[in-house]
């Protein structure tokens, strides 16, 4: 009998139903049969979010349950903590820039964003923004741009860390314009960097091309600034 249950739940595309049915109490047939179809969802949900983090390719496993508030965040005036976790910004294809010394928890808190909207049921890509230049120029040399911009079609959320680490190129600079022109106002962003907007000029070389860059970024953006000392230099302070 259990195999032709899993045979009939395999033909109707159950796939935790098989493995529930004998786990979940009867009180009645209305209770159970809610129960069981309540369990299958969630567990669907589970094993797509994910799916949808393996698929955006994030740096490290940080969470929000990890993740330290506190004084050193500064928030705008029209969001708060409790929005930004809400990710409301996806659905209204907003940016969040977050910018600040280094090692003041921008990354940690762009992954954790990133995580959540994937468990939400959001398609994520992440990429430190140095690779990012680096596969734009290669798709550009191979004749596969086009190709790498399709990718991005379905997707609602990139996040670019560590704008500004290390400058590029001329090409590589607008190529990575192309892609966020693409994204202006069909995508939300999260963007990550140590610099000042004023001093991204610094990393893309044009001037004209960066002034277009950072408004179409922060339009429609929520920018957090972080202050204080690095996490690491204190952890390897206190552990000394």
């Amino acid at each position: 009998m259990s195999d032709l249950i899993k045979e009939r739940c395999k033909m109707l595309r159950l796939a935790y139903v098989s493995d529930l049915y004998q786990k979940i109490p009867f009180e009645s047939p209305k209770q159970y049969l809610m129960e069981l179809l309540q369990q299958e969802i969630d567990l669907r949900e589970l094993a797509e979010g994910e799916r949808l983090i393996k698929k955006a390719k994030f740096m490290n496993e940080k969470e929000f349950n990890e993740y330290q508030w506190g004084e050193h965040i500064h928030f705008p005036p029209n969001i708060n903590r409790e929005s930004l976790e809400s990710l409301s910004f996806i659905k209204r294809k907003e940016n969040v820039i977050l910018t600040g010394a280094p090692g003041t928890g921008k990354s940690h808190l762009a992954t954790a964003l990133g995580r959540k909207a994937c468990r939400s049921g959001y398609e994520v890509r992440f990429y430190r923004v140095a690779d990012l230049i680096e596969l734009l120029e290669k798709s550009w040399a191979e004749g596969r741009f086009q190709l790498f911009r399709n990718k991005f079609t379905k997707v609602d959320m990139i996040i670019l860390d560590e704008m500004g680490y290390a400058p590029f190129s001329k090409d590589g600079a607008e190529l990575l314009f192309q892609l966020i022109s693409d994204w202006y106002e069909q995508k939300s962003l999260v963007i990550t960097s140590n610099l000042e907007f004023s001093q991204w000029n610094k990393v893309f070389v044009d001037a004209r091309l960066t002034a277009a860059l950072v408004d179409r970024v922060i339009h429609h953006a929520h920018i957090l600034s972080f202050t204080g000392d690095s996490y690491r230099v204190k952890h390897a302070l206190s552990n000394r």
